[in-house]
């Protein structure tokens, strides 16, 4: 099928698309960060907080450009659809990192610095693939992003079952218990959002 070229004014979605997933990527690595370091954990929650914010600022922008837009380089529900995507994995970053201050947790526990790890990893493919599709570089390799996408999302779910388990095997605190499983959910969704533009990303091929 014949595609038209897009015209300058909706190259700049794709532009908005790789800071906003530039910024996904920059807020799970002070997230990864601050479960390693642990220290000056209010000032760190304060920058996850700013990036956050900034995150919100592009995914208002992307809104914007689609109001005001005839013709869009793809489908509009699929343009809400990824600006939401990115949207809440800054969101849930700063909800587990800001859970952990907020709940005055001692130390991180290994599981959460496991589940960090998986978080950085998968986001870093979401802003590869991201980047790949401004610039055409082919179904094959979003496929192969995809993929690990997804490998990443299924790390990422047992180390969650793990870290539930042994929350619930071995915790004789019941607030330590509420606080950590509220964590650990924020950092399970961030893993499992990331998934989410998978099937968009390889439909606008």
């Amino acid at each position: 099928m014949f595609k038209f070229p897009l015209i300058p004014r909706e190259k700049k979605f794709f532009a908005l698309f790789e800071q906003d997933a530039q910024n996904a990527a920059q807020i799970a690595q002070q997230l990864k960060d601050m479960v390693y370091i642990w220290e000056n954990v209010k000032e760190r929650v304060g920058v996850i907080n700013d990036i956050e914010h900034q995150g919100d600022a592009i995914t208002h922008q992307i809104f914007d450009q689609l109001h005001c837009s005839v013709i869009t380089p793809f489908d509009r529900e699929d343009i809400v659809l990824l600006a939401h995507s990115l949207d809440d994995v800054a969101d849930f970053i700063h909800a587990a990192a800001d859970a952990m201050l907020l709940y005055k947790v001692e130390r991180p526990t290994n599981r959460a610095k496991e589940l960090a790890e998986i978080v950085v990893k998968a986001v870093a493919e979401v802003e590869k693939a991201v980047s790949e599709m401004h610039d055409r570089i082919g179904q094959k390799q979003l496929l192969k992003r995809c993929i690990e996408i997804n490998r990443l999302g299924n790390l990422g779910d047992r180390a969650y079952r793990s870290a539930m388990a042994e929350l619930f095997d071995d915790s004789v605190d019941f607030a330590s218990l509420i606080k950590w499983r509220e964590i650990y959910n924020h950092m399970e969704s961030v893993i499992d959002r990331c998934e989410d533009p998978c099937p968009f990303i390889l439909r606008v091929i």
